[in-house]
């Protein structure tokens, strides 16, 4: 079986460019990352091609010599794909492959392939498919050959298998009918994100780079079963589920797309609406896997990304997740609260819920009642939706006294104030 899967993979050359604005190792990282995106996509690296310039050619965004000696090893190795690490222009892209006779595509294609893949539900393929075709439609001249094909492979899922290129205004009428469909779906979620609110649960949204843990450590808290592979973009579909902290109150936690560096706009813009459930939350857990070398640069990515959202005002706890892979010389890159975990330790994870009740209590309001025994629905409402840190029942007196947390905007508080006694009444 595993020979029938090596013998689909396809041999793919990568090509990477480093310009001035870019150090050594941001560039050795960045072709790496392009190596294991290549590797999610089903394809296998054969050689890797780089190229110190100023600024990108024109015409070939490589140098003459280098396009001769990437042309030398196309007849040697014959590749199935080329994949650039870079947005190529459309004349570079209709140039090499005119020089090379051989499929080529860039770094933002090989995303919306891997996004094509993973995209389970409606609006997560709606999302792909838009941003397959707003990235398609200046391509396409000179691409008859590779977007004809059915099925051809990394770079031609989705809408890739149908003749695109005859019909401009086709893709046009396609992508205001998807924008229109998305509008729907996005009503849709923000009308169930407001039913959520009515249910006043405290929201905790998991974001990071991709491929930090989220859905491992989503998985171990609520036993979810989201998909978890070692694979960049193994999430792409948002998923939410209880998940019950130390005091067993019931919050809420959503498993978030993974963020990337050089992310398309086009995808930026079409997951917006993916991401808006982390502008509903009340605790932003930001996953950062410690044993990656570059996981500070994976950090400024996700700030940066977090930032076109405005969700800066929103609580945040750093989880720097694979402790026990992380090297030795390890330094957190900030001094804001963080934990160190690993998502397969049951005593981290019990030590993060234990944090994130914490922080959860900061944000709600103290109280300490006494209701009598005969208020069943409101004894049962408490413990069901406020954080109880102590309940006792008084024989004497036939009362619970009854202490602890409840979100400040939740409607029970207005049941409350005639349990509250004098001192809070005073206070």
């Amino acid at each position: 079986m595993k020979n029938t899967v090596d013998a689909l993979k396809e041999k793919v050359m990568l090509v990477g460019c480093q310009f001035q604005t870019m150090d050594d190792e941001h560039f050795h990282y960045s072709m790496e990352e392009l190596a294991s995106l290549t590797k999610t996509a089903n394809g296998e690296v054969m050689i890797q091609f780089t190229q110190k310039r100023e600024r990108p050619h024109p015409a070939t965004y490589i140098g003459k010599g280098k396009v001769d000696e990437l042309l030398n090893s196309v007849e040697e190795l014959s590749p199935d794909i080329i994949i650039f690490n870079d947005e190529l222009s459309p004349s570079q892209l209709r140039n090499l492959s005119t020089i090379l006779d051989v499929r080529i595509i860039d770094r933002t294609q090989l995303i919306l392939d891997i996004f094509a893949q993973r995209a389970k539900s409606k609006e997560g393929k709606l999302q792909v498919e838009l941003a397959q075709l707003q990235y398609l439609l200046p391509r396409l001249t000179g691409q008859g050959i590779a977007l004809s094909r059915q099925g051809g492979g990394i770079g031609t899922r989705g809408p890739g298998e149908t003749q695109l290129e005859t019909d401009r205004r086709h893709i046009r009428n396609r992508i205001n009918e998807i924008k229109q469909q998305l509008s729907t779906v996005v009503r849709h979620r923000s009308r169930y994100r407001e039913r959520r609110k009515k249910n006043q649960a405290f929201q905790i949204a998991l974001v990071g780079y991709t491929n930090a843990g989220k859905s491992t450590i989503f998985n171990r808290l609520t036993t979810a079963g989201s998909f978890e592979e070692d694979l960049l973009f193994a999430t792409l579909d948002p998923m939410t589920r209880k998940v019950l902290l130390p005091s067993t109150y019931q919050a809420l936690i959503t498993d978030t797309v993974g963020f990337i560096q050089d992310l398309p706009t086009t995808l930026v813009a079409a997951f917006r609406s993916t991401l808006e459930e982390v502008k509903e939350a009340d605790l932003i857990l930001h996953i950062v896997d410690s044993s990656n070398e570059d996981f500070s640069n994976h950090e400024k990515t996700v700030y940066k990304l977090l930032e076109q959202l405005e969700v800066s005002d929103i609580p945040m706890l750093t989880v720097y997740n694979k402790k026990d892979q992380a090297p030795a010389s390890f330094v957190p890159s900030h001094s804001a609260d963080y934990i160190k975990i690993s998502a397969f330790n049951g005593t981290d994870l019990d030590l993060l819920l234990s944090r994130v009740e914490a922080i959860a209590k900061e944000s709600m309001k103290h109280y300490a009642l006494r209701v009598p025994a005969n208020e069943g629905r409101l004894i049962s409402q408490l413990k069901t939706e406020s954080l109880i840190e102590q309940i006792e029942f008084n024989e004497e007196n036939e009362m619970y006294e009854i202490e602890g947390f409840v979100l400040p905007t939740h409607s029970i508080n207005g049941q409350l104030e005639k349990f509250y006694g004098e001192d809070h009444k005073n206070a």
